[in-house]
C-alpha cells in the first residue's frame, strides 16, 4: 500500500511541478504578446507546423517501439506511443528529459511486466537514438551548409568539414560495432549490449528524421524569414554545440537559433509560437492521458501489489 500511495504522490507532483514550470515560462510574456505572435503567423504555416510538431511525437513513440525490442518486452506500439508519449510530453516541460520522462515510463512499463534493468536499457537505448539523430543531421547540415552550420558552430568551411566528417563517422562507426561486436558490458550489475545491425540502422534513421521534422516545425513558424536547410542547420548545430560544450539542457540554444537566422531584430514572436507548438500543447495532452491512465489501470495496479509477496 506504501509503494502505491509513493507512485500516487509522484503522478501528482509530476501535474503541479509541469503546470508551474509552464506558467513561469508563459510569465515572461504578456497574454497579449502569446496572441499577437499565434495571430502573426498565418493559418497554413501553422497548421504545417502542428503537422510537424505532431510527425516528431510520432517518430519519439517508434523510440520506445524499438527498445521495446531491444530489451526483447516487444509489447503493442499503442502500449508504447501511450507511455512514450506521456511521458516526453510532461518531461519535455519538467526538464531533464532522461530522468523526468523515465519516470513517467517507469510508471507504465512497470505496469506492463519490464522490471528495472529492462526499463532502463530502454531509457538508454531511447537517449542513444536521440544522440544519433541529432549528430547524424548536424553532420549532413556541416557538410552540405559548412558555411552556415561553420558559423552557429564557431568554425571556419575547413572546420565545419571537419567536424561534419566526425559526426557521420560516429553514426557509420556505432553502425559498424553493432554489425560485428557481440557480448555485453556490464554496469552496476546490469548487462548492456549493442541492439542487432537492422535495429541499429532504424535507431540512426527515426532520430534523424525526428529533429527534421522539429527544424521543420520550426521553419514554419519563422514565416519564410530562412530556408528550411539554413534553419535545420541553426538549429541541430547549435543542440550538438550546447551538447559538446555542457550546457544544461541546451539552455539558450532555441534563442540563439533564430537571432542567428532573423538578426539581432529578430521578433519574439517565433520563439513564443514554437514553444506553445511543441512544448505546451502536448502538455496537456499527456497530462490527461497521465490521470486516466491512472483512474483506468490504478485499481488493477492496486490489486497486483495487494497479492503480491511483500
Amino acid at each position: 500500500m506504501k509503494r502505491t500511495h509513493l507512485l500516487h504522490a509522484f503522478v501528482a507532483c509530476a501535474v503541479l511541478v509541469a503546470g508551474y514550470l509552464v506558467y513561469r515560462a508563459l510569465s515572461q510574456h504578456s497574454w497579449q504578446d502569446i496572441q499577437a505572435s499565434i495571430a502573426a503567423i498565418p493559418r497554413t504555416n501553422m497548421a504545417l507546423a502542428l503537422a510537424f510538431a505532431a510527425c516528431s511525437y510520432l517518430c519519439l513513440t517508434l523510440f520506445d517501439f524499438l527498445a521495446l525490442r531491444y530489451v526483447g518486452k516487444p509489447l503493442s506500439y499503442p502500449r508504447a506511443a501511450l507511455a512514450s508519449f506521456t511521458g516526453l510530453s510532461i518531461g519535455h516541460n519538467v526538464g531533464v528529459a532522461a530522468l523526468s520522462s523515465g519516470a513517467v515510463r517507469y510508471r507504465f512499463y512497470a505496469r506492463w511486466g519490464l522490471n528495472a534493468e529492462e526499463i532502463a536499457k530502454l531509457i538508454v537505448f531511447c537517449g542513444v537514438t536521440v544522440g544519433l539523430g541529432l549528430i547524424t543531421l548536424a553532420g549532413l547540415c556541416l557538410l552540405l551548409l559548412p558555411g552556415t552550420a561553420g558559423k552557429v558552430a564557431g568554425f571556419g568551411t575547413v572546420g565545419s568539414i571537419a567536424l561534419g566528417l566526425g559526426c557521420l563517422a560516429v553514426s557509420a562507426g556505432y553502425l559498424v560495432l553493432a554489425a560485428f561486436v557481440r557480448g555485453e558490458v556490464k554496469v552496476r550489475g546490469w548487462r548492456f549490449a549493442l541492439p542487432k545491425p537492422q535495429l541499429a540502422a532504424l535507431q540512426v534513421c527515426v532520430g534523424t528524421i525526428n529533429f527534421a521534422f522539429v527544424a521543420a516545425c520550426l521553419h514554419q513558424l519563422l514565416g519564410g524569414a530562412a530556408g528550411y536547410m539554413e534553419t535545420t542547420a541553426a538549429y541541430v548545430v547549435g543542440n550538438l554545440t550546447a551538447l559538446v560544450s555542457h550546457v544544461p539542457g541546451g539552455i539558450g540554444v532555441l534563442e540563439a537559433a533564430i537571432a542567428f537566422l532573423l538578426g539581432s531584430s529578430a521578433s519574439i514572436g517565433a520563439l513564443i509560437a514554437f514553444r506553445v507548438v511543441y512544448f505546451f500543447i502536448p502538455l496537456p495532452l499527456g497530462l490527461v492521458l497521465l490521470l486516466a491512465s491512472e483512474a483506468l489501470l490504478g485499481s488493477k495496479d492496486e490489486a497486483g501489489l495487494r497479492d503480491s509477496p511483500s
